[in-house]
């Protein structure tokens, strides 16, 4: 019998879904690159709405840590409340009605909280995680680096936002590529991994 294959991680529209956690006010100034960690995500969203890519948005209680950064650009998503640090048992509805459902695109705050407990509970309901490195943080660099870690051995795919945008996008003949390669070339500010893994993180 031959052994079984191990997952490629690919990436394609009609069965992925982006979710944008807790990226609020009150953790402005208290997440390190939070404007550039937003911003990244903002390019996922912008890309996920040409290409029809369903997203879904998280607020972790708002009424204490106000709501999601205009700068996101998440005008007429429907934030979704909760107090709970997974964003699956908030979204639990809206991930049953989706059969299709294969790889679930990850952005937000903070990685060591939110962002590992729902990439625990999204794959063991068998989905594939892929982390967006570069639009995820945390108060310290130590707990956001060692999460990425901990997702990773746990079976999380890690990619840039434009290695995740190339694989949705798949064909240079796309009918949305030319839109897309607009956002592409917009410079990615750095939110502090490009030293890290210059110096040969041993934690990668």
């Amino acid at each position: 019998m031959a052994a079984a294959r191990t997952s490629l991680g690919r990436v394609l529209p009609g069965s992925s879904i982006l979710f944008l956690c807790d990226m609020q006010e009150r953790f402005r100034h208290s997440i390190v690159y939070f404007p550039q960690i937003v911003s990244v995500a903002a390019r996922m969203l912008r890309v996920a709405r040409l290409l029809q890519v369903p997203a879904l948005l998280t607020e972790q209680y708002p009424q204490g840590l106000g709501p999601t950064v205009p700068e996101l650009g998440a005008e007429g998503l429907q934030p979704v409340s909760k107090t709970c640090f997974s964003m699956v048992p908030t979204l639990q509805r809206e991930l049953d009605s989706r059969p299709q459902l294969q790889s679930v695109l990850l952005c937000g705050i903070e990685a060591q909280v939110c962002i590992l407990h729902t990439t625990l509970d999204l794959l063991e309901r068998g989905l594939q995680v892929h982390i967006v490195v570069d639009a995820c943080s945390s108060r310290s660099q130590v707990d956001r680096l060692t999460a990425l870690a901990r997702m990773r051995q746990s079976g999380a795919f890690l990619s840039t936002s434009e290695g995740l945008i190339m694989q949705l996008v798949r064909d240079a003949a796309h009918p949305k590529f030319r839109e897309i390669q607009k956002i592409i070339k917009e410079p990615v500010p750095d939110s502090g991994l490009l030293g890290l893994f210059q110096g040969q993180n041993p934690l990668f």
